[in-house]
């Protein structure tokens, strides 16, 4: 077995791994990637009812992944910090379902930096 990973490490990963083994988590962590958003914000785009809801938020504030904010009556849930969005946007990716901002944005860099050119005989040679 490796240095990085004994038995206490490996433990620690699968119950961090345990809170996005959730289909309805899963979908409120999507949401959550393009910004924050209230409860009914999120209830209206996941489409799952408030008390099924309101549980998983809670599961997700456990372990640390969702971050809350309140104004006035509306609370606002956000992904926790950097690191979690990042964790979040890799396991999609890794399951592909999203993509991670850094390959979208050099995919579109990339984009933007290769001339169309028109199809024809030539097309085969540009380099880009």
């Amino acid at each position: 077995m490796s240095k990085n990973v004994d038995r206490g490490r490996a433990d620690a990963m699968v119950e961090r791994l345990r809170a996005f083994a959730q289909p309805q988590r899963l979908m409120v962590l999507a949401i959550l990637l393009d910004g924050e958003q209230t409860v009914g914000e999120i209830e209206t785009a996941t489409g799952i009812g408030q008390p099924a809801l309101s549980q998983q938020l809670a599961e997700l504030r456990r372990a640390g992944l969702v971050a809350t904010r309140r104004a006035a009556r509306q609370v606002h849930y956000s992904i926790a910090d950097e690191d979690t969005e990042e964790r979040v946007r890799i396991l999609f990716a890794a399951f592909s379902a999203v993509k991670p901002v850094a390959r979208a944005k050099h995919a579109e860099a990339k984009r933007q930096r290769v001339p169309s050119s028109p199809i024809g005989a030539a097309s085969f040679a540009r380099i880009g």
